[in-house]
């Protein structure tokens, strides 16, 4: 740090002493219940001035200023406070502000140790609460929902807010303390692009649509907006941007129709090139929305731990499964596929948490839980006398697989009721489960695995289980699973092990992670960033939070 003679100077005029005293200044589970209450959200402000000491025991002295204003990491810090929306942050939690009136203070009457000593506190203490959010984010993800925990990476806070006061390159000491996942900086990327777009959308008004859907060849009064608006998105290649001359310019053609293909692939719609009522809805999306969703992710991405091992990720509003070939996050070698997650009642939504995958278990039963036994299944039996045996349901007494099945009876229906007998249906092409399951213990119940309900992956909006995820290639899943064993697994085996037996269970040598994640933006390797609806208001819950946390 270029402190040399000033700062020679400033410790005659102010002692370490005196600078340093002055400066020192809950969710029912969806397949097994359960409840989780919320904590509260809050800043840990003693946290914060303890660390703020700290920085002084580390660093005596002036650490952002000298006698002709701020050194060049109190500018490199100052900066970072101001333009903090450029980390997905909000400027108001570090008090740039104030620290802008403070600044102007000192500047006007540099030989006041008071205002040396006011600045240098305020900046102090927002470059830890800087470096505090950018490693571990802004809220306690528990707050929010998310079973992560935020003391899930070390960090020296006072040694990274003192190496920064002396580093060389203040942007490279603030980035060693963020993620390091590929895909934070990508998202960071895609951030500064639609910060952009929001500061400069000349195109907030759309002519409603003339009926409900419209495609190629339909004529509609706001293709112009709409060929501006694909283009600034990158959806539509700038040689395809200038629209034909006379009413042709108001024409689906061809090179629109492709431009909203690629749209809807991004934002998770049916690519069917049709301007109907959602790829309405967002293609209207203000830009603004936009930033909020990346700022919202990248939050997120702040609570989670680097990969020790490769992980198996779930991103519940993308509808997705990803399985890591390595623990670095990037796409090379990645098994993906699409997933079925929990409907949106709040009953029945799949949690945001962590496990591992410990077992994988062929041609299961399904063991009944108690809730839609009691919700759905006992009204069906009491109506239709052949409903268990139809669906290969049947009554056990006792909680193993070996428990000893218990004919209907009026009896035997009472005792379920009561709960003295369970209800399960027997393995099959037909099971609820389909022929395997993956299973992470976890307090939830929750686990992966195959169905028999293929044709629901169609949909682009697939809630549709009780809270379980649902993939659409078990075969891929359980070849990746059980690549390290035990034995030699192939495609046949494991095909062999879907189709005979029942209720195999396969344990694993080395658990692998679990990590089921909600995040409603995603940027990609190649480029194009992708947005997906916030299926359970997971984005409105944290924005209030960290609307609280800033006001």
């Amino acid at each position: 740090m270029n402190h040399a003679t000033p700062i020679r100077a400033l410790r005659v005029l102010l002692p370490i002493a005196a600078l340093a005293a002055t400066i020192g200044g809950a969710r029912p589970a969806p397949c097994a219940e359960a409840a989780r209450p919320p904590l509260p959200p809050g800043r840990p402000v003693a946290m914060e001035s303890a660390q703020v000491r700290a920085v002084h025991a580390r660093h005596p002295g002036a650490l952002w200023t000298n006698l002709h204003g701020l050194t060049p990491q109190g500018r490199a810090l100052f900066d970072a406070l101001e333009h903090a929306a450029r980390f997905g942050l909000d400027p108001r939690d570090y008090a740039s502000a104030q620290i802008e009136s403070r600044l102007a203070a000192f500047d006007a009457d540099r030989s006041s140790v008071e205002r040396r000593a006011d600045l240098e506190r305020l900046l102090t203490h927002a470059a830890v609460r800087l470096l505090t959010h950018l490693h571990y984010g802004r809220v306690d993800p528990r707050a929010a929902g998310f079973e992560f925990t935020r003391a899930r990476r070390d960090l020296d806070v006072a040694a990274s807010v003192a190496a920064l006061a002396d580093s060389a390159d203040p942007a490279a000491a603030i980035a060693a303390v963020e993620p390091r996942f590929y895909h934070y900086r990508l998202l960071l990327r895609a951030l500064a692009k639609y910060r952009a777009l929001a500061a400069h959308d000349p195109h907030a008004s759309w002519p409603p649509l003339p009926r409900r859907r419209l495609g190629p060849g339909d004529v509609y009064a706001g293709v112009p907006v709409l060929r501006a608006r694909l283009a600034a998105v990158g959806d539509l290649p700038a040689n395809e941007a200038s629209a034909p001359a006379g009413a042709q310019g108001l024409r689906l053609d061809a090179a629109l129709i492709a431009a909203l293909e690629r749209f809807q692939a991004r934002h998770g719609l049916a690519a069917d090139g049709v301007l109907g009522r959602r790829t309405f809805a967002a293609l209207t999306t203000p830009y603004a929305r936009r930033v909020e969703q990346i700022d919202l992710t990248l939050e997120r991405w702040r609570w989670l731990a680097p990969f020790t091992a490769p992980p198996i990720i779930v991103n519940i509003p993308q509808f997705r499964l990803f399985a890591f070939p390595t623990t670095a996050d990037r796409a090379a070698g990645l098994l993906q596929m699409a997933v079925i997650v929990g409907q949106t009642y709040p009953r029945t939504r799949t949690p945001v948490f962590s496990g591992e995958l410990r077992y994988v278990v062929f041609r299961p039963y399904w063991d009944v839980p108690r809730s839609i036994t009691l919700r759905e299944m006992l009204p069906e039996i009491r109506a239709h006398r052949n409903f268990l045996a139809r669906n290969q349901l049947e009554l056990v007494r006792g909680p193993a697989d070996t428990s000893p099945v218990v004919p209907p009876s009026p009896d035997a229906i009472a005792a379920l009721a009561a709960g003295s007998l369970r209800l399960r249906q027997r393995p099959g092409e037909d099971n609820a489960l389909g022929l395997v399951k993956f299973i992470f213990p976890n307090a939830h119940d929750v686990f992966m695995h195959s169905t028999p309900a293929h044709h629901l992956f169609a949909a682009s909006r697939r809630t549709f289980s009780h809270g379980c995820i649902r993939v659409s290639d078990p075969v891929a899943l359980a070849l990746y699973v059980l690549r390290n064993g035990p034995g030699v697994w192939d495609e046949a085996r494991v095909r062999a092990a879907m189709q005979a037996g029942d209720d195999v269970r396969i344990t694993l040598p080395k658990p692998v992670p679990v990590m089921i994640l909600y995040g409603t933006a995603l940027a990609t390797e190649a480029g194009p960033t992708q947005f997906f609806d916030d299926v359970y208001g997971q984005d409105r819950r944290l924005a209030a939070l960290l609307r609280r946390g800033s006001g």
